[in-house]
């Protein structure tokens, strides 16, 4: 079993805005294996799937971004899983919008929910698939940024770059890391 958790911020107000990136790609990924994320478990919505022989969990996390570690260390219990069974997707003010890194362990590169995590599974590594938000424009500090909606030159590349980073998450399951890095690590 394998659990992929997608970082945001829960209700209305955050749906469309850069730090909910991680649950725009849950919802496709969700969409392409035709389950739906409605469960409330674990401080989390989640839906449950099969990708050939491999059972996935897809998780939400409602804890709000700051608290995502709470809502995965629970999962991690009621699931059974250790860390290495787990990917977490997360928005990247480090890298330019819609690039992909794909990581098998690593630092918080200054990511309060991932930071939450690590602190949560005691240091543990876990898979992150890091999807580009780029930095905010001079001025405007990123706490304000990543709650700000998507630019319309943004918008205009958002349904590829979630395909893109859903396609990631499903080759990381699939093929495992080391090819999904080889294919989506350079791809612009």
């Amino acid at each position: 079993m394998k659990v992929i958790v997608g970082l945001g911020n829960p209700g209305q107000n955050y749906a469309g805005t850069r730090h909910n990136l991680g649950f725009l790609v849950i919802d496709r990924i969700a969409a392409r294996v035709g389950i739906s994320i409605e469960n409330q478990i674990c401080d989390s919505l989640v839906g449950q799937a099969l990708l050939g022989e491999e059972r996935i969990v897809l998780a939400k996390p409602q804890t709000f971004m700051n608290r995502s570690g709470t809502a995965v260390a629970k999962l991690a219990r009621e699931y059974c899983v250790g860390a290495d069974t787990l990917t977490v997707v997360n928005d990247d003010l480090d890298l330019p919008f819609g690039r992909i890194r794909i990581r098998v362990d690593g630092g918080t590169g200054g990511h309060r929910g991932l930071q939450s995590i690590i602190e949560s599974l005691a240091g543990a590594p876990f898979q992150r698939v890091r999807v580009g938000i780029g930095r905010p424009p001079v001025g405007l500090n990123a706490a304000d940024f990543v709650l700000e909606s998507f630019t319309v030159e943004e918008a205009r590349q958002l349904n590829e770059v979630i395909d893109r980073a859903s396609e990631a998450v499903l080759c990381l399951v699939r093929q495992g890391p080391e090819q999904a890095m080889g294919q989506y690590n350079l791809a612009i």
